[in-house]
């Protein structure tokens, strides 16, 4: 009884000093991947870098304590947090106050519905994503997240499009006007040290190691240039200009929305007072208001682009101070420091008297010192009823992605999974990590395979994987500051390689090609919706549903005669020839109301096809399942088999539906002696009446008839 509430009890029997050795040595092995991975992925997710370390502190050690994998490691992943950011961009802007706190909110909603599905036992209900859609949205989402790295390692800026392809041409563009080099050899040179250590020597941690070089290195060269100005060392007539059409843009914008709230106030108290000309007035003023904001941001975007487009060189005055003039404009007699300046620009009014220029790349900088506060998330109604469908998908996606991992692991392992215990595990993690300031989590592939080759028995690895997150948050922040971003990017794209699934594609398609073609769907609608990825998830479920219920309702319904090898097939398939007298009709599939007729009609089809017939027999074995109107056709069908003059009987009827059957009084109706237990015994019982005084030369079913 306590393991089944405490899973993490059944670890310790048996449990010894050097069992403890390897799981401390693994996890700590797995940590050194994670650290770095967990702030790349945070970014991922449009959160600071050391919010990936907050998801990696508390989410571990719970999934680990209260799941029922031994080796699963939980912690930020690839997909998860891209989902994170698809769903919180509508909310509020990537990094703010508010974007955090939706983060912070959503991984308790997800946590929250993983754990009540897997207390009510209904982890069955991840079938829903079926294997094609999960390919097909995997493969495009490590394309979308392999690609929205491309302007970290360009060392470009550009705002995002409505669609991801519209960034990603943004992205193109910028890189062509301006590649900042440094940052593209930095992150190519990450690239290289990952792809070649994990070639040459796996077991090397190789995330780490390229963290760690291009830390020192960036350290060493001095990568990251920043400078704080006045206007006025700025050498440019545009530039002041563009400031100034960007602060007044940008200050403009909140009183707008100010405006609408008070507006949409109004339009709620008129609607409510039933005010038919205060609802009209309203809306009005609320339609003004829209297209003025849509206008005011499309200027920001405007001027935004082009501050950022502008380039200057540093010119170092007889005071020392810096003064910046556009790459063309030099004075002859200046010598320019031969650096790239740009003015820094965000989402925010810039400061004429500090002004943030940068001529180097870009870091992950400062890192707050410290364990995260442990508070709950404040709940507000509005935005959980916003952000509850994406939660549901991510629980989904995130379980499915979970315990695929760990069934991959039990299989070398020999342990024993409980899905339902694993989504409570994957529940309270997400809880405690909503409380430790985490977004939410799951189980992550390649770290999971780390812990396995290092040998992990039980999940106290992952609680060693924690304490060393902890170690890190609490005295090794600072070594961080100088981490390109352009190596975060690329750790994030080595990561997603493992996700695209080409011949996922091509299984798919020669298993059935209907499942070939949904996850080919699923895969352009993700790309094309992208960053609205729930549209794509959405339309492959919906079109797996309709596949399932097209299914459901035209049941495969064969006509059954002798093979060479004895067996009874379907004819229409093997080419066989048939009996003319008796029609073995084989029903493979539950017989209930949505497709009940479909067997009338069939049965009806095969009466008006074959004059002579004089028996049907309705082959029973593949209906595991029947309802009322299942039921009530088969009683019709007697009915009716029998005004026409032809009789029928059934076969191989299982015990489930004959209870069915019996309690609906349906024996009494088509006879006790009606009903037989299989194909042969049936055909042996009707074949000498059906086949007296008949004209058939060569019967299919005499060879049936005598081995019976």
């Amino acid at each position: 009884m306590l393991t089944r509430f405490f899973p993490f009890l059944a670890w310790f029997r048996n449990y010894g000093l050097n069992t403890l050795r390897i799981d401390a040595i693994s996890g700590l092995t797995v940590a050194l991947v994670l650290i770095p991975q967990s702030m790349a992925y945070a970014q991922l997710a449009g959160l600071p870098a050391y919010y990936g370390l907050y998801a990696a502190f508390l989410p571990p050690m719970v999934a680990a304590l209260f799941g029922s994998s031994r080796q699963l490691a939980t912690g930020p992943v690839a997909v998860v947090s891209l989902m994170t950011a698809a769903s919180l961009e509508p909310l509020a802007t990537a990094g703010s106050e508010g974007y955090i706190a939706y983060a912070i909110t959503l991984a308790l909603m997800v946590g929250g519905f993983q754990f009540i599905l897997g207390v009510l036992r209904l982890g069955l209900v991840v079938n829903f994503l079926s294997h094609p859609v999960v390919n097909g949205f995997t493969t495009a989402a490590a394309l979308i997240i392999a690609s929205s790295q491309l302007s970290k390692m360009f060392g470009v800026y550009v705002d995002k499009g409505e669609h991801h392809y519209e960034t990603i041409i943004r992205v193109i563009q910028a890189a062509f006007h301006y590649t900042h080099w440094p940052t593209l050899i930095m992150g190519i040179f990450a690239f290289a040290i990952m792809y070649g250590l994990r070639r040459i020597s796996p077991k090397i941690p190789n995330v780490l190691v390229a963290v760690a070089l291009t830390t020192i290195i960036s350290w060493a060269i001095g990568f990251q240039q920043n400078a704080t100005v006045n206007i006025s060392a700025i050498e440019s007539l545009k530039a002041p200009r563009a400031l100034e059409n960007f602060n007044k843009s940008v200050n403009t914008l909140p009183l707008l929305a100010e405006e609408r709230s008070e507006v949409n106030k109004t339009l709620d108290k008129a609607s409510s007072g039933h005010d038919i000309v205060g609802v009209l007035d309203a809306e009005h003023d609320s339609n003004v208001l829209e297209i003025n904001i849509e206008r005011i941001k499309k200027d920001i975007y405007t001027y935004r682009t082009e501050l950022r487009d502008m380039l200057f060189e540093g010119v170092r005055s007889e005071d020392g101070s810096l003064h910046f003039y556009p790459k063309d404009e030099i004075p002859d007699q200046a010598d320019g420091d031969g650096r790239t300046w740009r003015i820094k620009v965000g989402n925010k009014p810039l400061r004429t008297d500090k002004l943030l220029m940068t001529g180097g790349g870009a870091v992950v900088g400062t890192i707050p010192r410290g364990l995260p506060s442990l508070t709950m998330p404040e709940i507000n109604l509005r935005v959980i009823l916003h952000m509850f469908p994406f939660a549901a998908i991510i629980s989904l996606l995130g379980f499915m992605e979970a315990i695929s991992i760990a069934k991959a692991m039990a299989a070398k392992t020999g342990q024993r999974l409980d899905p339902n215990q694993e989504l409570i595990g994957q529940g309270l993690a997400n809880i405690c990590g909503a409380i430790g300031k985490s977004y939410p989590t799951s189980g992550s592939f390649s770290r999971s395979a780390v812990n396995l080759q290092a040998g992990a028995i039980s999940g106290l690895s992952s609680v060693f994987t924690s304490l060393a997150v902890v170690i890190v948050l609490l005295f090794f922040t600072p070594l961080l500051y100088h981490l390109p971003q352009s190596v975060l990017a690329a750790v994030i794209m080595m990561a997603v390689l493992g996700l695209i699934n080409v011949s996922g594609f091509i299984h798919a398609w020669k298993a059935q090609w209907y499942d070939g073609t949904i996850a080919i769907i699923s895969f352009i609608s993700t790309l094309v919706f992208a960053p609205h990825l729930d549209k794509g998830i959405t339309i492959g479920v919906v079109l797996s549903l309709l596949v399932f219920l097209y299914k459901s309702m035209r049941p495969s319904v064969a006509t059954l005669s002798r093979a060479e090898d004895h067996a009874l097939r379907d004819s229409m398939q093997h080419g066989l020839k048939e009996c003319n007298y008796i029609s073995m009709v084989r029903f493979d599939g539950p017989l209930f109301f949505a497709n009940a007729s479909y067997l009338e009609d069939q049965v009806a089809d095969i009466m008006l096809n074959k004059k002579d017939l004089k028996h049907i027999v309705i082959v029973s074995n593949g209906i595991n399942d029947i309802d009322a109107s299942g039921e009530e056709v088969l009683s019709l069908l007697v009915d009716r088999v029998r005004s026409a003059g032809i009789d029928i009987s059934l076969s191989g009827v299982n015990e489930s539906v004959i209870k069915v059957l019996k309690r609906t009084h349906f024996p009494e109706k088509i006879g006790e002696d009606h009903i037989y237990s299989t194909m042969e015994k049936a055909i042996s019982a009707i074949y000498n009446e059906t086949h007296m005084d008949g004209r058939e030369e060569t019967c299919p079913l005499m060879t049936v008839c005598h081995l019976a």
